[in-house]
C-alpha cells in the first residue's frame, strides 16, 4: 500500500519593505496602512492559510548614508498589527518577527502569551538574533554583544520565555469559602532563572494561554541556527526553495532531530517562496521576466552591487558592463542594516565569479542583478504550479511554503483563487479549518501534551 499524500501548509509573508515588492505596479497600495493588512490576511484566512507572517525591521537601513529608499515609510511595530489582525480574522495564525538580541524574556512571553489570548491560540513566534552593531545602537545593549554570542543568548532567551509561559502550568483554583471567592494557588506564576545571561525571578502575570506556549519560528541558516531550531523550535522559515537545495536542507534538519528526543513531524520546514501566474505557463514566464525587470531598476542594480563591492558605483552605467576594480573587503561596509551582506562573505570570489557570468551571457550590471536574485520560485499556470508545490512537498523538499508576493497588498488574491482549489481537488490541501488554534491547523501538539508524551517514553 503507498504511503498517504503528505498535506501541503501554506502561509502568507507580508511582503513589507524589500526587493521582491514591485511598488511601481499601479495595483500597489500602501504598506503601513491597516486597510493593506486586512486585505492581505482576510484573503490568506479565506484560502484556508495555516498563518500570516510578519519579518521586523528595528532600524531604517542606509547606504552610503543615505536612508534606503523603499524604508522611508517606515517599519510598523509587529505585536500591535498582529492583535489587531486578531480582531478581524477568526482562524489565521498570526507569526511576527521578535529579536532575542534587544528585549527581554519578560516582556516578550508577556506580549505573546497576550496575543494567544487575544486571538484564541493562534500566535506564533520567529525568534531571531541581530547580526549587526548598526541596529543595536537603536537599543541599550548597543553592539557590544559579540556574534559568537547572540545564539547563546537566543538559545537562553526562549528557554527563560518558555519558563515563563509554563510558569501557571499545573496550579489548581482553590475555593475560598469564607468570602465566596476563588483563589489560585500561591505558586501561579513564579518563576526563578540563574543563567548567563538572564537572572531574574519573580511572578508571571498572564494565565496560561490557549496553546500553552506560541508557536515557535526560527530562521537561520547556519549550523548553530540549525542545531537550535532541531532543539527547540516547532518550524524553520527557510531560503531554500529549489527542489535539490530543498531535499539537502529538509534531510539535514529532519536528521538532527533524533539527538533532541524529537520526532521529524514534529519540526515542519516551510521556505519562502514567490510566484507568478499565467492562463499558461508561457504566459507566466513573460510575466516573470517584466516582473523581475520592474524589480529591479538601474538604480536597484547599482545599490545591490554596491553589496558586494563596498564602494560607491553611483557612476557606473547599470546597463554597461561590471566594475574592474575589485571589492573594498573589511568590516566597515558602506551598506547598513542590510542582511543581504551577510551572503557575500567573500566579495572578491562573488565578484569574480559575476564578472564570469556576465562576459558568457554578455550581461550588463543590471542583467546580472535580474538573473541572479529576483527569480520567482514558482512560474506557470495555476495547474503548473500547483502539481509542482505538490511535487515539492511530496517528494521531501519542503513541509509547505510561505508565499511572498510582489504586489501588497492584493498579490496574494490569484493565488488564492486558482490554485489553492486545484490544490484542494488533489487532496493534498484543507477545505475547511479543522482547528481552532495555529497548533491545530500546523498538526502540533499542545505543549502539555508532548511533555505527557516524553514522560511516558
Amino acid at each position: 500500500m503507498s504511503a498517504p499524500l503528505k498535506q501541503i501548509h501554506l502561509a502568507a509573508h507580508f511582503p513589507g519593505v524589500n526587493n521582491t515588492t514591485v511598488w511601481s505596479d499601479p495595483a500597489a497600495g500602501s504598506h503601513i496602512e491597516f486597510s493593506s493588512f486586512v486585505h492581505f490576511a482576510r484573503t490568506a484566512e479565506r484560502a484556508k492559510f495555516d498563518f500570516l507572517f510578519l519579518a521586523e525591521g528595528l532600524r531604517l537601513r542606509e547606504q552610503g548614508g543615505k536612508i534606503y529608499d523603499l524604508d522611508v515609510v517606515g517599519r510598523p511595530d509587529t505585536f500591535t498589527v498582529l492583535a489587531a489582525l486578531a480582531a478581524v480574522t477568526d482562524r489565521l495564525g498570526l507569526t511576527g518577527t521578535i529579536n532575542s538580541t534587544f528585549n527581554e524574556p519578560y516582556e516578550v512571553a508577556r506580549q505573546f502569551a497576550t496575543l494567544d489570548h487575544l486571538s484564541g491560540g493562534r500566535s506564533a513566534w520567529n525568534v531571531v538574533t541581530s547580526w549587526d552593531a548598526f541596529t543595536g545602537e537603536n537599543f541599550r545593549r548597543g553592539g557590544f554583544l559579540p556574534q559568537q554570542e547572540r545564539y547563546s543568548r537566543a538559545k537562553e532567551f526562549l528557554a527563560t520565555a518558555n519558563e515563563l509561559f509554563d510558569s501557571w502550568h499545573g496550579d489548581e483554583i482553590v475555593a475560598d469559602q469564607a468570602t465566596g471567592t476563588f483563589l489560585r494557588d500561591a505558586r501561579a506564576g513564579a518563576f526563578v532563572h540563574r543563567g548567563k545571561h538572564f537572572d531574574i525571578h519573580g511572578r508571571f502575570n498572564v494565565p496560561r494561554s490557549p496553546q500553552g506556549r506560541p508557536v515557535i519560528f526560527q530562521a537561520g541558516d547556519s549550523d548553530e541556527g540549525r542545531e537550535f531550531a532541531a532543539s527547540s523550535a516547532d518550524a524553520i522559515f527557510s531560503r531554500h526553495a529549489t527542489l535539490r537545495e530543498g531535499q539537502a536542507f529538509y534531510k539535514d534538519v529532519k536528521s538532527r532531530l533524533a539527538a533532541y528526543g524529537r520526532r521529524p513531524d514534529q519540526l515542519l520546514i516551510l521556505p519562502a517562496a514567490t510566484f507568478v501566474l499565467g492562463d499558461t505557463d508561457a504566459e507566466a514566464e513573460e510575466i516573470a521576466r517584466e516582473v523581475r525587470r520592474k524589480q529591479v531598476s538601474g538604480a536597484t542594480a547599482i545599490k545591490h552591487l554596491e553589496l558586494v563591492w563596498n564602494r560607491d558605483l553611483s557612476a557606473y552605467d547599470p546597463d554597461g558592463p561590471l566594475p574592474d576594480v575589485d571589492p573594498v573587503v573589511g568590516e566597515d561596509h558602506i551598506a547598513k542594516g542590510r542582511a543581504q551582506v551577510r551572503m557575500y562573505r567573500d566579495p572578491v570570489a562573488v565578484a569574480r565569479e559575476w564578472r564570469q557570468l556576465a562576459e558568457a551571457n554578455n550581461w550588463s550590471i543590471r542583467d546580472l542583478v535580474i538573473n541572479t536574485g529576483n527569480r520567482q520560485t514558482f512560474v506557470g499556470s495555476p495547474e503548473t504550479v500547483a502539481r509542482t508545490i505538490d511535487e515539492f512537498v511530496q517528494a521531501d523538499a519542503a513541509d509547505g511554503f510561505i508565499l511572498v508576493p510582489h504586489i501588497t497588498p492584493g498579490g496574494l488574491d490569484p493565488f488564492a483563487d486558482k490554485v489553492v482549489p486545484l490544490l484542494q481537488e488533489r487532496g493534498v490541501f484543507r477545505a475547511e479549518y479543522e482547528g481552532t488554534t495555529l497548533r491545530d491547523h500546523l498538526g502540533l501538539a499542545h505543549p502539555d501534551e508532548a511533555r505527557t508524551e516524553r514522560a511516558a517514553s
